[in-house]
């Protein structure tokens, strides 16, 4: 019998690129649901955008397929949102693993992370980057650089994962970090798995920050692994 597990993209992600590990998880007897947050590849934009709103719209994905208890891999900002929903619904999803998920928020590193957001200079110096952003996200892809922006900069004003919300979290967490993140740091990794009452840490090989640089029979195997 099948295992079901969801798997979530990134900021300025979509769930194609989820579809590698989905297709590894598929031969290790899980079936993988994916779904685009709004704003995100096809899935339009709602009047809110951030957090809270995906997270949302997360409960509704879980509820509406009947996956209440499930395990979730959730990448980046994906892994955020799983945390968040976590905290707020305690019985609503199972185990847990992030990958690169940026939790230490504050308003100078939220600066940081606006500079890669640009997209007019993504344009100009990273053409090829902008036009697979256009190919994923379609002509909207400026305006979600744009909320993103905005979503970072309320982030590092107000942080909402923070130790009162850590404290609710009763789900197994396994805590992933590439060993070459550039955008993640090992200390605010561990930091936060200290503060979760069932979370442990895992650092992958040879990989960085995005997901394409993740070997997926890795992923594979610590994902059946830990929610097997």
């Amino acid at each position: 019998m099948q295992r079901s597990i969801i798997l979530l993209h990134g900021a300025i992600g979509a769930s194609d690129q989820l579809k590698p590990l989905a297709q590894k998880l598929t031969g290790n007897n899980f079936k993988g649901y994916t779904l685009d947050f709004s704003g995100h590849g096809q899935a339009p934009f709602q009047k809110q955008f951030g957090i809270e709103q995906f997270a949302g719209e997360l409960k509704s994905f879980i509820k509406k397929n009947n996956l209440q208890g499930v395990p979730i891999f959730a990448y980046s900002m994906g892994g955020y949102v799983a945390l968040y929903l976590a905290a707020q619904n305690r019985n609503l999803i199972g185990n847990i693993i992030t990958l690169g998920t940026k939790l230490d928020w504050t308003p100078e590193g939220a600066q940081k992370e606006l500079k890669m957001l640009d997209a007019k200079i993504i344009s100009e110096k990273v053409p090829k980057f902008a036009e697979a952003l256009k190919q994923r996200h379609g002509y909207n892809w400026e305006l979600l650089l744009k909320r993103t922006a905005d979503m970072m900069i309320d982030l590092g004003n107000s942080n909402l994962l923070n130790a009162e919300a850590f404290s609710k979290i009763k789900n197994r967490v396994l805590m992933g970090l590439a060993d070459s993140d550039n955008m993640v740091t090992v200390s605010e990794t561990d930091n936060v798995a200290s503060q979760i009452k069932n979370a442990e840490r895992l650092t992958l090989q040879n990989t960085k920050h995005p997901i394409e640089t993740v070997d997926v029979n890795v992923l594979g195997k610590v994902i059946t692994g830990f929610c097997g």
